[in-house]
């Protein structure tokens, strides 16, 4: 042990107090024994450190804080540099305000577009996300602070998101759910990292040895302490034995009495308890020795993020050359975006931003002739004929529109997932309706995820700008003028419909399993793989200028391409390299992404670029042999402008294993997933699947989500329900969901005891569940004792924890 002269001075108390938090962001401290406290805080696109009422919704107001673009905008930029700049300029403003830990960056898999927190995770693809959190995380730990990525793992639906178990198959897990982690561990090095609320077959991912231990730590190599994410520890003493550190916010007294008793039980060895405080004291006491950051420079913050937006910034379409727009042009500028700027998703990471500028006030700075501005439509959805109109008029005496489209900030949130990915009606009757009285209409786009965009074929030109942070407007405008030529390219596959999307009516789980029966084709590896048509393919976006891809040379180290910008602009190209195995042995996706670079020409410039490949480019996770290995045989390696747009291409032979065919999963060699049934996929899982509705359960346990109460024996629990259904409603019907109400909703009944602040013991909760479960007054008796234990504990822990 590094520590073992503090650790001799902790009594079993102390130790014990110290694998939870002391209250909603610190860590418990001793100072007189040489343990300081740590402050963790919200990201994971800028700080949010709240000074009054703390809650991890985003609910209550925090400190001013730069709010950059999101993950999934970022991503689109494909440029390690630029988000490891970002990373920077987040963690410097946290540590200068005393700040210890970032919880960021998000990088969980999109498994499916409704997924309501896309906008915080960068992509569908894991070699992409991982590249992007590691540079992130690189980007904050530089600046002194520690950065936290989150939510490990397999954690790709908001419903039931406390309780959730994801059914997943050992090389799926491996291959798209836990490289991108592995990759932000390897090549970041965080000092931490959250776990996530759900199962993974079974287990919870705080208390999963196999993902804490035997991945995390001996296989990867990570050196920091594990956080539970808020309210997502589930056994405490398993946890702290399987490899977490932290349980936040705190368990309380409570969970200080459970290790206590369980080390002196013997059911938790004391000498593993002294490991878990030595590993958070090595992450705690290295955190003291960095200086914090005594000045900031908010104009430089605001210069990157003003440049990270435009350089997110995806060009989908562009008929005729009609941007970028010509001095002087009339324009009509259409949109409530204009003015009220959809800049960041909702939830814990909504930032409070120190500036922030919308299209209609710094268009005049800008070489255009803005004949009007119009609203257009209700960004709450409602149809309204007046706002039409007077969109209809202004359009018609211009020479081209500018009409700024999005999702509205309910769409997109932690806590609930999207009920579709459509654009609202009376935007998209809008854009039809333009159509008709001018056909120079430029769509301005702002959404954090996926849309489905049939509306397109009425606009000559689709700028999506995803969510682009408090600079996004002048980023916007430093695009459609022509000063920056767009060369961000997407980080996810748009589909022409949901329908098209893999088990699209299974999403979200409304039940406690989730299964991912799609196994590894995920996003483009499933559409690629089948050539089934989409809207707009990953890796896609279209620039300003053109560019010329003139040979290529390939082998096991990397590929060398020359590229030669041929257009009339400067800009910049994302270069991207896919690998496909030739008849492999294994279901296989028609071609993954392993290598990409982001390339700045002047017009007229030619450039040799090389990209290296690694032992992590040629790779599959065996399940019979519980390893990575390569098999033998020939691939190709392709050089492309994105996934459906193949440049050059060459074949290389590998030396490697010779793997079996796989009986039983047809369905997955074929790729015909509507053919997966439940025992296609048991064959594929090596068990068998045991699922009970909630509603058919005999009883309801402590962790089974609150909302189960609807079917409850207690009369007054079912009352309890209603009455919550009723808020929620209201509050939907009015374009608010209630995310306090869908929290709770989705919360277990365990988690009262760990989002409390010790106030609710686990007895008590148990004493909870009496009463829920139809014996009221045994129940109630029951609560009234815990109710008194509970406090004597806490009033005798308030002498250990200072």
């Amino acid at each position: 042990m590094k520590h073992k002269e503090i650790i001799k001075n902790l009594t079993l108390s102390n130790k014990a107090a110290l694998m939870s938090g002391k209250n909603m962001w610190e860590t418990v401290s001793y100072v007189d024994k040489e343990v300081p406290s740590i402050f963790l805080s919200d990201g994971p696109h800028g700080l949010r450190k709240q000074t009054g009422a703390a809650d991890h919704l985003g609910l209550n107001e925090s400190l001013p804080a730069t709010c950059f673009p999101t993950a999934a905008t970022l991503a689109n930029s494909w440029d390690e540099s630029l988000i490891e700049a970002v990373g920077y300029q987040i963690g410097a403003e946290s540590s200068y305000k005393d700040v210890d830990v970032i919880l960021g960056p998000g990088l969980n898999i999109k498994r499916n577009p409704k997924c309501g927190r896309n906008f915080e995770y960068f992509s569908e693809d894991p070699f992409l996300t991982g590249k992007m959190a590691a540079a992130h995380i690189r980007g904050i730990q530089s600046s002194g602070t520690y950065a936290c990525p989150k939510h490990y793992a397999v954690n790709s639906q908001e419903t039931i998101r406390m309780s959730s178990n994801s059914i997943i198959d050992e090389r799926t897990f491996r291959e798209i759910y836990m490289t991108g982690f592995e990759i932000a561990v390897k090549e970041g090095k965080p000092k931490s990292i959250m776990s996530a609320y759900n199962k993974i077959n079974g287990v919870y991912a705080h208390e999963n040895k196999k993902m804490l231990r035997d991945i995390l730590l001996d296989d990867w190599g990570f050196e920091g302490m594990v956080v539970s994410d808020w309210g997502g520890s589930n056994d405490h003493v398993l946890s702290v034995k399987n490899g977490a550190h932290l349980a936040m916010p705190t368990v309380g007294p409570d969970g200080q009495k459970q290790i206590i008793d369980a080390v002196l039980s013997g059911k938790l060895s004391e000498a593993i308890l002294d490991e878990r405080v030595d590993e958070l004291l090595d992450v705690i006491l290295a955190k003291q020795e960095i200086p914090k950051i005594a000045k900031i420079d908010y104009d430089a913050h605001n210069e990157l993020a003003q440049k990270a937006a435009r350089e997110s910034i995806v060009l989908l379409k562009n008929e005729d050359h009609i941007l970028p727009l010509k001095n002087n042009e009339s324009i009509a500028l259409i949109g409530d975006f204009v003015k009220t700027p959809r800049y960041q998703g909702s939830g814990s990471s909504i930032v409070n931003p120190m500036k922030l500028v919308n299209t209609l006030d710094e268009i005049n700075n800008y070489p255009l002739n803005v004949v009007a501005y119009a609203q257009g439509f209700q960004r709450n959805g409602q149809a309204d004929q007046k706002l039409l109109n007077e969109a209809l008029d202004v359009a018609s005496r211009a020479d081209k529109v500018l009409l700024y489209l999005g999702l509205s900030e309910q769409s997109e949130s932690e806590g609930m997932d999207r009920e579709h990915i459509k654009l609202a009606e009376n935007q998209r009757k809008l854009v039809q309706e333009l159509a008709k009285v001018n056909k120079n209409i430029v769509a301005v786009l702002s959404a954090g995820s996926v849309v489905e965009m049939t509306w397109d074929v009425d606009a000559k030109a689709v700028l999506h700008t995803y969510l682009s942070g408090q600079m996004g407007a002048l980023g916007i405008l430093d695009v459609l003028c022509g000063h920056v030529s767009p060369s961000g390219k997407l980080n996810e596959t748009y589909p022409h419909s949901y329908r098209d999307i893999p088990f699209a009516t299974e999403f979200p789980s409304t039940e406690e399993d989730v299964l991912y029966k799609e196994g590894i084709f995920v996003g483009y590896r499933y559409f690629d793989t089948i050539n089934k048509s989409v809207k707009y393919p990953f890796g896609y976006g279209l620039s300003y200028s053109e560019f010329k891809y003139k040979s290529m040379k390939a082998d096991k180290k990397g590929v060398t391409v020359v590229i030669e910008n041929v257009g009339e602009y400067d800009a910049a190209e994302i270069i991207q390299v896919y690998i496909a195995k030739k008849n492999s042995a294994i279901p296989r996706a028609g071609k993954e992404l392993k290598a990409f670079t982001k390339v700045f020409l002047n017009k007229g410039e030619s450039k040799e670029v090389f990209l290296p490949l690694n032992e992590m480019s040629f790779r599959v996770y065996d399940a019979s042999l519980n390893q990575w290995v390569v098999e033998a045989g020939e691939y190709k390696i392709m050089v492309a402008r994105n996934v459906n747009d193949v440049e050059l291409s060459e074949v290389i032979e590998l030396d490697g294993v010779v793997l079996n065919h796989i009986d039983g999963i047809q369905p997955y060699y074929s790729v015909e997933l509507e053919s997966v049934s439940d025992s296609v996929y048991s064959t594929l899982l090596e068990r068998d699947i045991e699922s009970m509705p909630y509603q058919k359960r005999v009883t309801i346990e402590s962790n089974d989500p609150i909302k189960c109460i609807q079917y409850a024996k207690s009369g007054l629990a079912r009352t309890v329900f209603k009455v919550m259904d009723m808020i929620l409603n209201r509050s939907k019907k009015k374009g608010k969901p209630n995310l306090n109400i869908l929290f709770i909703y989705n919360m277990p009944f365990r988690a009262i005891a760990k989002m409390t602040n010790g106030i609710v013991s686990a007895d008590m909760v148990d004493a909870m569940l009496v009463v829920v479960n139809g014996r009221f007054i045994r129940g109630l008796r029951l609560l009234i004792s815990t109710f008194f234990s509970n406090q004597k504990l806490v009033k005798d822990s308030k002498k250990a924890v200072v």
